[in-house]
Order: C-alpha cells, then sequence, then structure tokens
C-alpha cells in the first residue's frame, strides 16, 4: 500500500513539474513574441553585427598587402573573409526587420548568425595571437569573461526575482 501511495505521489510531482514547464515555456514564447523585445534585440544586432564588420575591416586591412601569411595571420584572414559578408548582410536583414517590426525566425538565418559571429570573434582572436600569443589567448579568456557579464546583467535586468525563484532547488522532503 505504501509503494501505491508512494507512486501517486511521484505522478502528482511530476505532473506538477510539467505543468510548471508548460507555464514557463509558454511565458518565455510571450516575451519572445513581445513586439518591444524584437525591437530592442534588433537594434542591439545592429550594435554587434556593424561593430564586428567594422574590426573585421580595420585589423584585415594590414595582411591585405602581406605576400605570405603565418598561421594566425591566416586564420584572421580566413575568419573574416566567413564573417564580413554574412555581417552585411545580416545589417541588410536587420533593416527589413525593423521595417516589419518582427524578427525574423529562419533557422538559416540563425545559423547564419552564429557563424558570423564565431567566425568574427575566431578572427578578432586569431589578430591578437598574431601579435603576441599571450594577448590572443587575453582576449579569448576575457571574451568568454565579457560574455558572462553579459548574461548575468541580462538576467539581472530582465527576470524579476518571482522569475528566478521558479528555478531555485527545492528541498526534499523529509521522510
Amino acid at each position: 500500500m505504501n509503494e501505491d501511495e508512494d507512486f501517486q505521489a511521484a505522478q502528482a510531482q511530476l505532473m506538477e513539474a510539467d505543468a510548471e514547464a508548460e507555464r514557463i515555456r509558454q511565458e518565455t514564447e510571450d516575451t519572445a513574441a513581445d513586439p518591444a523585445v524584437q525591437e530592442e534585440s534588433i537594434r542591439q544586432s545592429n550594435l554587434v553585427y556593424g561593430g564586428l564588420a567594422a574590426a573585421g575591416l580595420v585589423v584585415v586591412q594590414p595582411f591585405l598587402t602581406e605576400s605570405s601569411l603565418d598561421p594566425s595571420a591566416t586564420v584572421c584572414v580566413v575568419a573574416f573573409a566567413v564573417s564580413i559578408p554574412l555581417l552585411a548582410a545580416l545589417l541588410v536583414l536587420n533593416r527589413q526587420e525593423a521595417f516589419r517590426r518582427r524578427a525574423s525566425r529562419s533557422p538559416f538565418v540563425e545559423l547564419a548568425r552564429a557563424v558570423a559571429q564565431g567566425s568574427a570573434f575566431a578572427g578578432i582572436t586569431a589578430a591578437f595571437w598574431h601579435i603576441s600569443m599571450l594577448t590572443g589567448i587575453v582576449f579569448l579568456a576575457m571574451g568568454f569573461v565579457a560574455t558572462g557579464v553579459h548574461s548575468s546583467g541580462y538576467v539581472q535586468l530582465e527576470y524579476d526575482s518571482k522569475f528566478r525563484s521558479r528555478f531555485r532547488r527545492r528541498k526534499a522532503p523529509d521522510a
């Protein structure tokens, strides 16, 4: 009999957890569908894409006249050869998104965003690495720290304590 009660309690907890997960998923989707959130995301993306493309053009310029490149310079040039056209396309797309007041949800666009940003980061890291291995390592490490700083600040600004409290570990009931 005790096993049946334990099973029913576990089933009830599972159903409660499923309902909570669905509620959080719906709240997240509602937030992502908010036009104001999408417009701000587009503005921030314009800043990121424009900055990375400009940095790429500046960083690649000295390598254009070189007859041969060392490995770090080659990585830098190739990475920016990938990222600059994608970043330009994403900037143009962002103008259309701003005009339509909504963000694109195309998986191809999401892939292009990841490849463009990742290859730009690799290109800048390789450029610093070309200067010295230490500066490349420092830039790489600080890039990860900066990502953490941004994520921490974003979560603090966007989610109130009530939202965050949903993710705290619950104490197991005393048996």
